[in-house]
């Protein structure tokens, strides 16, 4: 049995806890590692700056002289005075459906898979290995799958290429991983808080009701937030599916559409007008830095959830 000497009796559990596993000598090698992870991590925050700088220079002239009338008017021919309305009610559709589809049916497949079906059942392991191998197919493969059942196969019901396909496609490009990440918060809900609803005689569902979602939400609404930014920055499946770039005077639910992402892709590539002091760059940094406050706006709904879950799990 070790004991604590003399010298240890002033240093925190934590330290000596470290020098007994580690013998008392430095560890070389876990500081050459936390050097690289720090470096790694002020170097991708160093690009994000940059990134969102030039974003932010290059949106200016847009958002500071018209920033409602950016966002209000449809797309049109001239740089200076195009707007983003048809591609913001389009990402909008694409994230609430995908707020409505994916998180119910990806949090109840997750609770079925993690708390009722049996582990070590043939049909449940080639499920979840299925549910991995879809969370890492390419985007653009979903969309065929999109145009083929969504677009052609129910056109009676989404109208074809139509912003309700668009969400249908999106919501089942990210629905594996909707599960994925909410089986894993479920698996982190201590069996304790399990065994204590069943010794009060609580069902199963009213354990899973009550005790382990609220346990589990923060981690799955993680897991929300990771989905809806994928969502709404896809730009292959609405290509797939036939979203628009030119003149869209009117917005539909089961007409023609298009979405930010589309308007960034397009806008991108044309030439600035000569002599103009609005261009084309201007207005796809403007989109840029809108599909931006778009996915913040669904973050922050995500996070403010997961911390009111997190507040009632702590009982504050």
């Amino acid at each position: 049995m070790s004991l604590i000497t003399p010298g240890a009796a002033g240093k925190t559990a934590a330290e000596v806890t470290r020098s007994q596993l580690t013998g008392g000598k430095r560890d070389t090698a876990g500081l050459v590692l936390l050097v690289l992870l720090l470096l790694c991590t002020l170097t991708t925050l160093l690009i994000l700056g940059v990134l969102l700088q030039e974003v932010l220079v290059d949106a200016w002239p847009i958002m500071s002289e018209r920033p409602g009338d950016f966002l209000t008017s449809t797309i049109g021919s001239d740089p200076a005075t195009t707007g983003v309305w048809p591609g913001l009610y389009g990402s909008f559709i694409i994230g609430l459906g995908v707020l409505v589809l994916s998180v119910p049916l990806g949090v109840a497949a997750a609770i079925y898979l993690e708390d009722y079906a049996r582990h070590d059942h043939k049909i449940t392991q080639l499920i979840l290995v299925n549910i991995r191998n879809l969370a890492g197919v390419p985007a653009v493969i979903y969309g065929v799958l999109g145009l083929t059942i969504f677009g052609t196969w129910l056109k009676g019901i989404t109208g074809g290429s139509s912003v309700i396909s668009a969400a249908l496609t999106m919501a089942v490009l990210v629905l594996p991983v909707v599960i994925i990440t909410s089986m894993e918060a479920i698996r982190a809900v201590p069996q304790g808080l399990r065994e204590g609803g069943y010794g009060v005689g609580s069902s199963r569902w009213e354990v899973t009701r009550d005790h382990v979602i609220p346990y589990a939400a923060p981690g799955i609404l993680t897991g929300v937030v990771l989905s809806i930014a994928r969502a709404l920055g896809e730009a292959s499946p609405l290509i797939m599916l036939g979203a628009i770039t030119g003149l869209l005077p009117e917005t539909t639910l089961t007409g023609p559409f298009t979405a930010l992402p589309m308007l960034i892709y397009n806008w991108s590539g044309r030439p600035d007008p000569v002599g103009g002091d609005i261009g084309w760059t201007n207005a796809a940094a403007a989109a840029g830095l809108t599909l931006l406050i778009l996915v913040i706006f669904f973050n922050a709904a995500a996070i403010y959830l997961r911390n009111r879950f997190e507040r009632t799990r702590l009982g504050v």
